[in-house]
């Protein structure tokens, strides 16, 4: 059940804040306001426990008061806030006469009392409606609840082998199990293996199958399925009985007599405990405590888990190991797929070759999804018709399929969600907005929960990064696919096909989002009333759906997310009354004049948080965009025609802005002053106004900023306004003037890094490395991309950076190399996954062995004379054999200056072979040139 995925969660906070805050209430108001929040609060825990249960476990009326709480909640969240709009005034830039502004303060003292007047009778209203809502429900329904459905069951195979399953337990399990206990010491010890993966990828068939081949080695045994609110001594009794103890007395021990008794059965044994499906840390205490080392007859201890915290705390020693789940392969979801649905091994005909392709392709190489879609496709003796594919094609991903089989599917997936908390549960169905395979960037979505109210945070306490630790939880759940940047930093996620299935199947009926997508299979508006988000996507271009005017009301509408061309059927945005969102990125505005007139229509949107215009070619911003008085998030990025145009001053009316970015657009003096709670700022400036503005934005976390042009007394301010922030974490500078160098300079003598700082990139040369990396490099115990352009590099330079234990990546080129030989020791760089140093015609660069053990990609430069000149005529640079991790690349400047042509060919070759030798045999790029220019922006290049 979803109903706190409704308004619940961010209406409780606006009650406590109505009457908090001095809104001059009546009395009677505010006793009405206080009854509602107690009535909410203790509503607000039914619903979180019904929400644990699946909805068709719940009673029906059960499931009609739920639903009535759920369109309650929505009703009186669109009153509090246009109460709170209507007090507080649209703000007006008039202030050319003190008799007009007199009579605007009178008429609106004059409305302010009407509006209180007006709540007062609303919130009496609503008063009423809650109690009969309450009385409706039979409160002895809700405490029969049940939180604890029924159990998931293994992935259950046609055929007595799961394609790809025997691989994984010879070459990956079975390696980690070290079960060969003659030689090695510490393979007599106990080990444990954790096996995490996302459900249904076959985590049950894998322990079984290593279990029935290895349980004949060992003295007891024991397989125990726990699964969703496990007992934990109900597991303890388990694993006594499958060992054979007598079970005479389990039933009345607690948890202390059960370990005793468990710690006394195996003390001289071999043991294998093998312990399925577990879902919370404490449980995983309890089995540690339980199944702990009491010999050194080499015993095992195996858990699955779908929860990547849950596989750390099943495993806490050095030598215990987590083995992370991986998809099958294409080839073999081919075969599982075929397998089950041409039993005969006749294969696949043509006919179906090309549907089939593009299902396995849904299913993701999830056993779980290839086995369910297979089992709806099978006929028996005769193959179901193409039809019938095509259309379950459509339907994966939709939640639209009614098909049994992947009912069951959904269910066994389901389990996941259901043990989400609250909040994770409206955050993930959040995720249907998206269409399938769609990569969506985390901070654009954190960005739209906070704006949606989804993250609800304590006065103080940034809201993004809680919504952050949301997205964190997710991946650790396996609910969403992680997408990791060069350094192996998640920047993005993607939703398994199946989950998103799931999800848009579980909105459909909380009536949470509403999907439009022109296919007429995917379009759920089916109803002129209770639409809350909207998707608007169009996947079929030929296809004209009908004006949204003529299929729904937009009176109650909070989010819209529109994906190219969809555009073209968005109706006037001053039809819309309560909208919270508004994501119009990557649609084209530019080449419509009646699109760009809908863009004027934003300053009526005064409940608007989010305004997403990036990528959508617009040339100006309108000046109405100042009524936002609520916004947190206007995005303008990579909007080139933009470029030099002048932000309107009535920007800085936005006072509660959180997140801009400008890109290329021009800002003016006075537009930052007023935004105290500014956490991300990307802008464009050459105005020292600008930058001493920026001093005052304290809680600014990223700043991205680019100077067009630049002189001393600018650079000195804009360093002085940096001192002052003091929680920046991400830092990037840009500059082409000639004189940026100044500003580096400036930088490294008088700026002191924070300790959250994270990220630092200039693509401004300095004379040296900063002055603060070197003294302060306690200081950068939290950087993990580092980016410069530096006149020379220096030994000590490169074992300070080297030191930094959290850096990831790294970029520094040297324009005046002085230093002939920069050796890469072994003892640095240990977190290092992108290295780059290209330190010019001047120098070599060597590693040693055992350096660099995490890099994936390596970007060097060498200078072939000066590598002969010292004597280095083999330009053995210790590349062969060592650098374990790479696998992504390795790319070398080669400069050929002051050699002949012959012994550049020789260098070239040398490097070459021994790059060749490398075990993991990488892309190799050599760039033999007797000069190379300069790439100050080369990221694309790693």
């Amino acid at each position: 059940m979803n109903i706190v995925t409704g308004a619940m969660g961010s209406l409780v906070p606006k009650l406590g804040h109505l009457l908090m805050f001095e809104y001059n209430l009546h009395k009677r108001t505010k006793k009405d306001i206080n009854h509602l929040l107690k009535e909410l609060e203790s509503m607000k825990v039914a619903l979180v426990r019904i929400s644990e249960v699946p909805r068709d476990q719940l009673d029906r009326q059960v499931k009609v008061w739920a639903d009535e709480v759920r369109e309650l909640c929505y009703i009186i969240e669109d009153v509090i806030d246009k109460f709170v709009v209507q007090v507080n005034g649209t703000q007006c830039g008039d202030k050319t006469s003190k008799l007009k502004g007199l009579m605007k303060n009178m008429i609106g003292l004059l409305k302010k009392g009407k509006d209180k007047h007006g709540i007062a009778h609303t919130i009496n209203d609503i008063k009423k409606q809650l109690q009969e809502v309450a009385a409706r429900c039979d409160r002895t329904k809700l405490d029969g609840v049940a939180s604890n459905p029924t159990e998931a069951v293994a992935i259950n195979p046609e055929a007595t082998e799961l394609v790809g399953i025997y691989g994984k337990r010879d070459q990956d399990i079975m390696s980690l199990l070290s079960l060969e206990t003659n030689g090695d010491a510490s393979n007599k010890r106990l080990k444990k293996v954790s096996i995490v993966g996302f459900g249904g990828l076959g985590k049950t068939t894998l322990a079984r199958a290593v279990y029935e081949k290895i349980k004949g080695d060992f003295d007891c045994r024991a397989f125990v399925s726990v699964g969703w609110k496990a007992d934990s001594k109900q597991v303890l009794r388990d694993i006594l009985i499958d060992f054979g103890s007598s079970n005479s007395d389990l039933a009345i021990l607690d948890e202390r007599h059960l370990i005793h008794k468990l710690h006394k059965f195996i003390q001289n044994k071999r043991y294998l405990v093998i312990i399925d499906d577990i879902w919370g840390q404490n449980l995983c205490k309890v089995i540690n405590l339980a199944i702990r080392p009491s010999n050194d007859l080499g015993s095992r201890l195996i858990t699955t888990t779908r929860i990547f915290s849950v596989s750390q705390s099943c495993c806490p020693s050095i030598d215990d190991s987590v083995y992370q789940m991986k998809p099958l392969s294409i080839d073999d979801s081919r075969r599982l797929f075929y397998k089950r649905i041409f039993p005969n091994d006749c294969g696949c005909p043509n006919e179906f070759e090309h549907v089939s392709k593009d299902i396995l392709k849904k299913c993701g190489g999830v056993p779980l999804a290839i086995i369910s879609v297979a089992s709806a496709l099978a006929g028996g003796q005769k193959v179901k018709p193409k039809r019938e594919w095509d259309i379950l094609l459509q339907s994966l991903g939709s939640g639209l399929s009614k098909d049994n089989s992947l009912e069951e599917m959904r269910r066994i997936l389901s389990f996941s969600y259901y043990d989400l908390p609250f909040h994770l549960k409206t955050c993930l169905l959040y995720l249907c907005i998206y269409p399938e395979d769609r990569l969506i960037r985390r901070d654009e979505l954190v960005w739209k929960w906070v704006a949606e109210g989804f993250v609800c945070s304590e006065q103080g306490i940034s809201q993004f990064l809680l919504g952050l630790s949301y997205f964190n939880e997710l991946i650790n759940r396996s609910m969403i696919q992680p997408i990791y940047d060069r350094i192996g930093q998640v920047y993005a996620c993607r939703v398994y096909d199946m989950v998103l299935d799931l999800i848009c199947n579980l909105s459909r009926e909380a009536k949470f989002v509403n999907l439009l997508d022109g296919t007429g299979s995917g379009n759920s508006i089916s109803s002129q009333n209770n639409v809350y988000r909207l998707s608007l996507q169009n996947k079929n271009e030929d296809h004209q759906p009908k004006p949204l005017t003529d299929i729904m009301s937009m009176s109650q509408v909070r989010s819209i997310t529109i994906f190219p061309p969809a555009i073209n059927i968005l109706p006037s945005l001053s039809r819309f009354e309560v909208l919270r969102v508004l994501d119009l990125k990557g649609c084209n505005l530019k080449e419509s004049s009646s699109l760009q007139l809908k863009l004027k229509d934003v300053g009526h949107l005064i409940h608007l948080r989010y305004l997403g215009l990036a990528c959508t070619g617009i040339r100006e911003l309108p000046a109405e965009i100042g009524n936002l008085q609520f916004l947190q998030v206007l995005d303008l990025g990579d909007n080139g025609g933009l470029s030099g145009v002048e932000l309107p001053v009535t920007v800085n009316k936005l006072s509660r802005l959180i997140c801009l970015h400008v890109d290329t657009c021009e800002v003016v003096p006075g537009v930052l002053q007023n935004f105290t709670y500014m956490e991300v700022l990307k802008i464009q400036t050459s105005q020292n106004i600008i930058v001493q503005e920026l001093g005052n934005l304290s809680r600014l976390r990223e700043l991205e900023i680019g100077f067009k042009d630049g002189s001393l007394d600018l650079y000195k301010a804009f360093v002085k306004s940096l001192r002052n922030l003091h929680h920046i974490e991400s830092l990037l500078i840009d500059c082409y003037s000639e004189t940026s160098v100044e500003m580096m300079d400036l930088l490294g003598e008088r700026w002191v890094p924070p300790i959250h700082l994270r990220k630092f990139k200039s693509y401004m040369p300095s004379h040296s490395l900063q002055w603060w990396i070197k003294k302060y490099p306690s200081h950068l115990s939290n950087l993990s991309e580092l980016r410069l352009k530096v006149k020379e590099v220096y030994q000590e330079d490169v074992e300070i950076i080297g030191g930094l234990m959290a850096l990831r990546g790294l970029w520094i080129k040297s324009t005046h190399q002085t230093e002939r030989l920069l050796v890469i020791r072994a003892d640095g760089f240990r977190r290092m996954v992108v290295f780059d140093l290209d330190c010019g015609s001047a120098a070599q660069i060597m590693f040693e062995p055992r350096a660099l053990p995490r890099a994936e990609a390596v970007r060097f430069s060498l200078s072939v004379r000066v590598a002969k000149e010292d004597g280095n005529c083999g330009f053995d640079l210790g590349l062969q054999g060592n650098l374990p991790s790479l696998r992504r690349r390795v790319w070398v400047h080669m400069y050929c200056g002051g050699v002949s042509v012959g012994e550049a060919k020789e260098a070239e070759a040398a490097v070459r072979r021994a790059l060749e030798a490398h075990p993991s045999h990488p892309p190799i790029y050599i760039d033999s040139v007797p000069h190379i220019a300069e790439d100050a922006h080369d990221d694309d290049l790693m």
